[in-house]
């Protein structure tokens, strides 16, 4: 099969475009990819295993301020195993309609329980016995012994707020380097690379 081969016809990016801060150009680009982009807070999350091996999934940004980048997860899966041997991580957003991608990297850590606490409350009450019922990114012999987990759970919290799981948390991405590209005629695309030093940002443009 032919693949399909798309001409972006975008505007050009430029350094004087963009933000001074980073994290407030990221924001701006979200809120355009809002009104684009089926769940454009979507994004790759790339973590390294315990051998050394790369390993990406598709996870949900909840949060974004000043202090980095927040999604939640079971502590005890693959991705909150990998992520406390090696708090380090790569997240890429694509917003293929606008001809974006923002890729964004550094230190991970935990956020606090009370923020934990604080965005669990707010799930939908089949989410929250979800994540009781499910051992995420564990081996479970069928779907009968998962929809049995989740029985068990609407039994346990039946008339009654659904606490979040001890192991059951959100990570913050710190990042120190952020990347937007901008798809470009010709394959000649912009790309421009912010990098965190000494407390400041600086930029710099990066060939395609």
């Amino acid at each position: 099969m032919e693949p399909e081969r798309v001409e972006y016809q975008s505007p050009g990016l430029s350094a004087a475009d963009l933000a001074a801060d980073p994290i407030a150009q990221f924001r701006i680009w979200l809120g355009e990819a809002a009104g684009a982009v089926p769940e454009a807070n979507a994004m790759v999350l790339a973590t390294v295993d315990a051998s050394h091996r790369p390993r990406a999934r598709a996870v949900l940004l909840k949060d974004v301020d000043e202090t980095g980048f927040v999604f939640y997860t079971n502590y005890a899966s693959a991705k909150g195993d990998e992520l406390a041997g090696r708090p380090v991580a790569e997240a890429c957003f694509v917003w293929l309609p606008l001809h974006r991608q923002v890729r964004v990297s550094g230190a991970v850590e935990p956020v606090t329980s009370a923020e934990s606490d604080a965005y669990f409350a707010s799930r939908p009450r089949g989410a929250q016995l979800a994540a009781w019922a499910s051992e995420q990114s564990r081996r479970v012999a069928s779907r009968a012994v998962l929809a049995d987990a989740y029985a068990a759970a609407e039994r346990r919290f039946a008339g009654r707020t659904v606490e979040r799981p001890p192991e059951w948390g959100g990570f913050r991405l710190v990042p120190d380097r952020i990347e937007f590209w901008q798809g470009q005629p010709n394959r000649l695309h912009d790309r421009i690379v912010f990098t965190h030093d000494a407390g400041s940002w600086s930029h710099h443009r990066l060939a395609p």
